[in-house]
């Protein structure tokens, strides 16, 4: 049986990634370090022989995959189902406000309560699932047999992780989800596999030593 190969990839460093400050669906571009992290991806990922390079159509992640989509003379294709989780009226503020702020909602946040959506209209972690997941099948149902990139956000890339290891929403995470590490997965019409998870030796050594935080909702 045939099977799609998929690279997915988190985007390249923001201020906001610095800030501890939430961006969802908030389009804010790649810093300085971002745009050095995405050459850097761009050239460790030269030899992969992608077919296709899908993008979330938020900025960072766009001009992440744009970077490794020249590599290979392809145009990254714009994908909405691969946003970030949708944060709502909590989007631009950090982890320290809504600590402060908003107790309740971080307690659910912090607990990883499944049903759980932010104020104002945000997603869920069972509705972002949803969307993901039906996102990638999509894509890789289209390219069975080739190998693809997915360049997408850090929440997005959580719920493929847990996809492809059976983990359950609720579980705390054990896993890294690095500005521009590459990951993989192996696809077939019946299973998610992980093939190898948060290489990061294309970003050493890091200009200025700056270290972003990880976590998936930023």
């Amino acid at each position: 049986m045939y099977a799609t190969r998929l690279t997915v990839l988190r985007h390249g460093e923001t201020d906001w990634n610095l800030d501890t400050r939430i961006q969802g669906h908030t389009d804010i571009p790649l810093n300085a370090a971002g745009h050095w992290q995405a050459a850097r991806l761009s050239k460790a990922l030269a030899t992969d022989a992608f077919t296709a390079v899908y993008t979330s159509d938020l900025e960072r992640a766009h001009a992440t995959a744009l970077a490794v989509a020249r590599a290979h003379g392809l145009q990254p294709m714009p994908e909405v189902g691969l946003r970030e989780r949708f944060f709502g009226a909590l989007e631009g503020l950090t982890w320290a406000e809504i600590e402060t702020n908003h107790p309740e909602h971080a307690l659910h946040w912090r607990t990883r309560v499944p049903d759980w959506a932010p104020p104002g209209g945000g997603e869920s972690l069972q509705v972002l699932r949803a969307r993901v997941l039906d996102t990638l099948n999509t894509l890789a149902a289209r390219h069975l047999g080739e190998h693809i990139a997915l360049v997408a956000h850090g929440g997005v890339l959580d719920a493929m992780y847990r996809a492809a290891t059976g983990l359950d929403l609720a579980a705390p995470r054990s896993w890294l989800l690095k500005n521009a590490a590459i990951n993989r997965l192996l696809w077939s019409p019946d299973s998610l596999s992980l093939v190898c998870w948060g290489e990061t030796a294309h970003l050493e050594p890091a200009p200025g030593a700056t270290t972003s935080r990880d976590e998936t909702t930023t």
